[in-house]
Parts: C-alpha cells; structure tokens; sequence
C-alpha cells in the first residue's frame, strides 16, 4: 500500500485516526448551567432579561444565552449529526426545522416533549393551532413562541381621505373593489403609482399565507405533499390574476434600500400584517405613526376564515443536554410567565400563545401608532383561527416548487392578457401537477423516511 501514497498523505491520515480516537476517548466534562442557542436579537434580549431573574433563585444553574445569528442552522445540525456539544436549549424557525426532522424519528435531535406537555397539563395551556409546526408524525418536539396571526395592515389616511368604509370589506373581491379608487397613477406618467396590496409573483411567503387561508397548503397532516388540490390550483389563479395581466393590482416593496421609502410614499396601501410585521413597522418607521390601521383579512369567501399565519419560532431541548431538568425548569419559566408574555409584546408586538396570559391589561391598551387601537387584543381574537401547518423535512423544496409554478401562471397570465381566474384553471392545475411530482420524487430519494410514505 505504501507504494500507491506518499508520506503526506499517510500523515494525513494517521493524524485524522489519532485525532478521531482521541474525540472518542477523551472524558467529556460536564458543562456548568445550560446554554442557550438563539437566532434572533430581540428573543436574545428578553431572554438574559428571564436568565438574570431565574439565576437568582439558582445561582449553581447559570443560563448562558448565545446570540448565534444565521450561522444556528449549521451549528444545530452538525451537532446533530456529529455528536458534537450544541446547546441546551435552541430557538428554531420555522423555516429551518424541517431538516431536523429528516431522519428517523429515533434520531431527531430534540428531546420528545409530548407526554411531558399532557402530563404537566401544559398542552391544554398554549393555543392548539400553534403547536403544528413543531409536531412531526405525532410526537412534539417543542414549546412555541408565538402564535403570529395575519391580519391587513392598511393606509388609513389615504382610505379615510377617499372616503372609503372598510366596514364594507368582508371578502377579497370586496377589498379590491372598494379599494380600486386608490389605485392611480399620480404623476400623469401612464404608470402605475400605487397599489392595492404588498404582493408579487415572487412573494413565496404571501402564496402560502393565503393558501393557508383558504384550507389550502403544501401537505396534509399525515405529511403527504398536496400541491396540486383543488384548492391550491384555484388560489394561484386569483393571486396570477393579482400580480399579473390587465387586472394587476399588487407590487412588491423590497425589505431593504427603498423599501421604507415607497412605504411612507404610500406605494401599496394594505399589507400582509402578522403580529411581529405590525411591532416591526411600528420599531422602524416611528414617523408613519397614526397613518395605519388593522383589521382582520378579507375572507375568501362570505363567513370564511378572516386570518391566517405567517413565520413563527418554537423552543427546544436538546437531547445532548446535561441538564435536562433544569433546561426545561428555564424554558417553561421563558416561555410560559406573564412576564414574558408582556414584555413581548411591549417590544416586538408579538401575541403570546399562553392562553391564560391572554387576559393581561397590555393587549387592550391603545396604541397610538394605529390610530390607538387595541391591536394585541385584535390579534388575540384571530389566534384560535389561525391555520394548521403540518411540517415537513420537504417544506423548502415544496415552497421553492410552487413558486416555480406561482411565477410561471403569473407570465402565463401577463403573456395571455388574463384577467378571469376561471381561464387559468387548466395552466394551474398543469403546473401544479408538475411540482407535486417534483417533491415527490425528492420524498423518494430520502431513504430514512421512504418506508414510512403510503
């Protein structure tokens, strides 16, 4: 053998053994307290808030809370995979925890907190819909965050100054028709200046809030992709004819750079508002004070659903944890005391899923920066209703699968000059066949979770 490598590489190789074995046999030292992994800088700072209260009580248990930013999917899933230490509690995304459940249920990296949840009686607490997307083939996996009910966020003072009643707005077809005055162009350029609605083609996130809205979405609860139901196949030929064609009525404001501009310009008059959209305008833009209001979304259809649900964050223990225990005795003091519910929404608007925290005096202050309406309450009221999301290892491929097919109907529907939903049907139901097939055939190739698809 030596005769087919050189010195280097029997060094190289030598040297990963050695250390490997070393990783192996080495003692591991118990780490002192619990270590807190997080993605987000505001959930950071109410946290230390919590850990500086809970290490009064338990000075031996500190709580080291780490802000890890973008670089916590990573550092979660090699840990996972690697054995190696990742915190003892972790904030994930929604976005980012379908790859956590990509493996055997035996080999997810979070503890199973669902007898746990019954037992304490803790289940019952927490708004039920919330629980979703943190639920994989029946087995919950953490504490949520949030609820992040989605209401519209609309231009007062453009709507009161035209004279328009958003009484009278009970359905989609209801908002674009009253609000049509408010589409026109300012300038005398033959273009466009202001839109009706926040929303393009390339929205990923709007398609499925209002998917989610009308009982559509990318699986059923068993896990089974469902991108081409009947559903789904006629809310993407009403948001093609939205985006595109004659009957356009929506525009994209970009998150960065002109963003805050085109908005204090008034270039889209509602938007797509969760609860923490409504705490972000609010933080970010403190000079648009008293020129928004809320109110629930416009229905699909008459006595349908009036919200939806966008984003969300859940709490995990890790099962490399040395502390459990003591993690989950900081965790339920974080997620579940009144204390935080207020403090989040002081901070970031954000309405606690903890039911019985839903009574504090905080939700029905006015707030000034709508008008003094009471929006935590507003939100409240919306959170039994938000919608299921079932999760899925597959939900990125899923979502970047019906974009694909939202972007196509849209051009579909600019080149054919489209305005009626009904002619879109046919290329509808077409394309969303072919990205059903898409993730499917993706679902055949993870061996793990192949024997347990139907």
């Amino acid at each position: 053998m030596l005769r087919y490598f050189s010195p280097g590489v029997w060094f190289v190789v030598t040297t990963a053994i050695v250390a490997s074995l070393l990783v192996v046999l080495l003692p591991v030292e118990p780490r002192p307290g619990i270590i807190f992994w997080l993605f987000d800088r505001n959930h950071a700072k109410l946290s230390r808030l919590i850990a500086e209260e809970w290490e009064e009580q338990h000075p031996d248990l500190p709580v080291q809370v780490t802000l890890m930013g973008a670089a916590i999917s990573s550092r979660m899933m090699t840990g996972f995979y690697s054995d190696t230490p990742v915190g003892d509690l972790i904030e994930v995304e929604r976005s980012l925890i379908g790859q956590v459940f990509s493996g055997p249920l035996e080999d997810v990296g979070f503890v199973d907190l669902t007898e746990r949840l019954h037992a304490e009686g803790i289940y019952d607490q927490i708004n039920a819909p919330s629980f979703s997307p943190w639920t994989n083939r029946g087995h919950i996996f953490g504490l949520p965050h949030d609820v992040h009910p989605v209401m519209m966020m609309y231009r007062v003072d453009l709507v009161e100054a035209a004279g328009i009643d958003v009484s009278q707005i009970e359905t989609w077809d209801d908002y674009f028709r009253i609000m049509r005055p408010l589409m026109q162009d300012l300038d005398g350029d033959g273009r466009v200046d202001r839109y009706l609605l926040n929303a393009a083609p390339t929205s990923l996130q709007f398609h499925e809030v209002l998917m989610l809205q009308a009982g559509g979405g990318y699986f059923d609860p068993d896990g089974n992709p469902t991108l081409n139901s009947a559903i789904n196949i006629r809310t993407l030929c009403h948001l093609a004819t939205w985006y595109a064609g004659p009957a356009r009525v929506t525009s994209e404001i970009p998150t960065s750079g002109s963003g805050p501009q085109l908005i204090a310009d008034g270039y889209c008059v509602g938007f797509l508002a969760p609860d923490w959209y409504a705490g972000s305008i609010r933080n970010s833009l403190p000079t648009m004070a008293g020129k928004f209001k809320l109110m629930p979304l416009p229905a699909w259809e008459k006595g349908g659903r009036r919200t939806s649900v966008y984003g969300g964050t859940m709490l995990g223990i890790t099962k490399a944890s040395q502390n459990f225990e003591a993690a989950w005795a900081y965790a339920k003091q974080l997620y579940l005391s009144p204390d935080t519910a207020r403090r989040l929404y002081e901070v970031a608007r954000i309405i606690t899923p903890i039911k019985s925290n839903w009574s504090q005096p905080c939700y029905d202050e006015p707030d000034p920066y709508f008008c003094n309406q009471a929006i935590g309450r507003e939100y409240i009221k919306l959170a039994p209703d938000v919608p299921l999301r079932p999760s899925s290892p597959f939900y990125g491929n899923a979502q970047q699968a019906l974009n694909i097919a939202m972007i196509d109907l849209s051009r579909y529907a600019e080149d054919h000059a489209v305005s009626d939903p009904d002619a879109l049907i046919a290329e509808s139901q077409r394309l969303l066949e072919r990205a059903q097939e898409q993730v499917l055939a993706q679902m055949q190739r993870n061996v793990f979770l192949k024997a347990e698809m139907p």
